[in-house]
C-alpha cells in the first residue's frame, strides 16, 4: 500500500506508530511505578488513604480531554503534555484497582501470618503484595486502553504526528483510505497490547485463581 511506502503528512507510517507509542508507554509506565505504591499504602492505611484518595477522585470523573487545553496552556503542544495527560488518564485505573485489591484480601491470610510471627513489612510484602497482583494488572490493562484512545484523542487536538493526528487530518482531505487504515492499526494494535499484558500476567502471577 501506498500509505506503508510513502507514509503519510511527509512522515513514515513508522514514525507515527513510534511517536505513539512512545508517548503512550512513558505515560503508562510512569503511572504504573507511581500509582501501584501509593493505591497499596492508601488500601493499607487509612490515613493515607484520605489524602490521596481525594485528590483521585476530585480528578477522576474529569473527561481528560477537558483539561487538556490547560496542559497545552502551561506546556505547551509539546510531548510533555500529552504524555502528563496520558498519566493523568493512566493513574486513576491503576490506583483504584490497588486499593481495591488490599481491601478484598481476606482477614484469613493477614491474622494466619500474624499468628505465624509476620511483622507489618512481612504481611505487606508477603501476604498482601502477591495478593493484590491479579488486580494490580488488571488495572492495568484498563489504564492502558483508557490511556490509548485518550492518546488518539490528544493527537487529532494538537500534534503533527501520531496515529491519532494521521486519522484526523485524514479526514480534513475526505482520505477514507488513510482513515481506515489508521483504525485498522488502533484496533489490532490495541489487541496486541492487552493480549501482550494478559501473557505477562500469567506469566508472573502463576498462582492466580488458586488458593
Amino acid at each position: 500500500m501506498n500509505i506503508v511506502k510513502n507514509g503519510y503528512g511527509n512522515v513514515s507510517l513508522w514514525q507515527h506508530l513510534s511517536d505513539s507509542f512512545v508517548r503512550l508507554f512513558w505515560a503508562v509506565s510512569l503511572a504504573f511505578i507511581t500509582a501501584v505504591p501509593l493505591g497499596l499504602l492508601s488500601g493499607y492505611f487509612s490515613k493515607f488513604k484520605a489524602i490521596v484518595d481525594s485528590i483521585v477522585q476530585f480528578y477522576r470523573p474529569i473527561p481528560p480531554l477537558a483539561y487538556y487545553a490547560l496542559l497545552i496552556l502551561w506546556m505547551g503542544i509539546d510531548d510533555g503534555s500529552k504524555v502528563t495527560l496520558l498519566y493523568l488518564a493512566a493513574f486513576a485505573p491503576i490506583y483504584i484497582a490497588c486499593v481495591a485489591a488490599v481491601n478484598s484480601v481476606s482477614q484469613d491470610y493477614i491474622l494466619s501470618s500474624k499468628s505465624l510471627g509476620a511483622n507489618q513489612k512481612d504481611v505487606f510484602t508477603k501476604v498482601v503484595l502477591p495478593a493484590c497482583m491479579p488486580d494490580i494488572f488488571t488495572g492495568l490493562r484498563t489504564a492502558m486502553g483508557f490511556a490509548y484512545t485518550t492518546l488518539v484523542a490528544a493527537e487529532m487536538t494538537a500534534a503533527t504526528s501520531g496515529i491519532g493526528w494521521m486519522v484526523i487530518d485524514a479526514s480534513r482531505y475526505l482520505r477514507s483510505d488513510v482513515m481506515f487504515v489508521g483504525i485498522i492499526i488502533m484496533g489490532v494494535t490495541g489487541i496486541i497490547m492487552d493480549g501482550g499484558l494478559l501473557l505477562l500476567e500469567n506469566k508472573l502471577v502463576f498462582w492466580k485463581g488458586k488458593d
